[in-house]
């Protein structure tokens, strides 16, 4: 009777952590404390993806939340997303004035090419402005070929700088989805900060070999599409779980003596809707009048 080889039951690449050198072990209590403007407890991290949404998508590799789902012309869908730029964003804009709060809009490039004057207003009310690829049906993934994906990044990069001024040092990809290179082709395009992992609470350094980033927390279990789309609850139950969260979340700072981060993902086309706009507005003011809770962008998280 044969016996397997020592060598087969030997994994060279076993060690603690996860099986890949982005990152290492790091359990969150183990980690030196970080700070926030003004001594904050909890900030709070708002992101607002501005995206387009092709009337005729591919779906390849699949369809990214919010596609087109009818057969074509599928103009219900299409012109629901079109609500978003043209009349949600700017209900958000006008609620973010009235509470104080300056969030992060995730612009991809079409949105830029095809609303300028929406990008234009989001800068001139002083929110953060991150890359958020080219448009909801050119995504990140692995059999795409390092070209193509070099030229989703510069060209959605060139576009933002265009309108903006500024190039973007921050990146959430569209449908938030990657491929095993996209981190380091963003790092060797001069990204500073992406968000695409959900591996964390707090931000994490992310090495790649073309260069570090941070990987910033943004969490996929608060965003109103998953909580009041694909789940379908109901939007005072949003408010609920978000307070919970902020909750949780100031009685862990207070415990382990760092503070905390509260991110929520919010769509003009979702949350901006009159039925559902109070609901937010109630999600955010009920965070921001707790003593220590505060707003934040990217460069108030990131180091360096």
């Amino acid at each position: 009777m044969s016996t397997l080889p020592e060598s087969y039951l030997t994994y060279p690449h076993r060690h603690a952590g996860p099986d890949h050198a982005h990152y290492p072990a790091a359990p969150l209590p183990e980690r030196p404390a970080i700070r926030l403007p003004g001594d904050r407890t909890l900030g709070l991290w708002v992101v607002v993806p501005l995206e387009f949404f092709p009337l005729n998508p591919s779906g390849q590799p699949f369809k990214a939340p919010g596609a087109m789902q009818t057969p074509y012309p599928d103009l219900r869908h299409y012109t629901t997303r079109d609500y978003g730029n043209r009349v949600g964003a700017y209900r958000l804009l006008t609620l973010f004035g009235k509470l104080g709060l300056r969030a992060t809009f995730a612009i991809q490039g079409a949105v830029a090419e095809r609303y300028p004057a929406l990008v234009r207003d989001v800068v001139a009310d002083g929110h953060a402005v991150c890359a958020h690829g080219w448009d909801t049906d050119s995504l990140h993934h692995s059999a795409l070929p390092a070209d193509l994906e070099r030229s989703y990044i510069d060209r959605t990069l060139d576009a933002l700088s265009a309108v903006t001024g500024r190039r973007p040092d921050g990146w959430i990809s569209p449908a938030r989805a990657e491929g095993f290179q996209t981190p380091a082709r963003l790092a060797a395009a001069g990204i500073r900060w992406f968000a695409d992992w959900a591996h964390d609470d707090l931000p994490t350094a992310f090495h790649t070999e073309a260069g570090d980033l941070t990987a910033l927390p943004l969490s996929n279990e608060l965003d109103d599409w998953q909580i009041l789309i694909t789940h379908a609850r109901p939007e005072q139950e949003w408010v609920t779980q978000v307070s919970d969260a902020a909750d949780w979340l100031l009685a862990e700072a207070a415990a382990q003596s760092s503070p905390r981060l509260l991110t929520l993902t919010v769509r003009p086309y979702v949350s901006g809707l009159p039925y559902r706009v109070k609901a937010l507005r109630d999600s955010l003011a009920n965070v921001l009048k707790r003593p220590g809770c505060g707003s934040v962008s990217p460069d108030d998280i990131t180091p360096g």
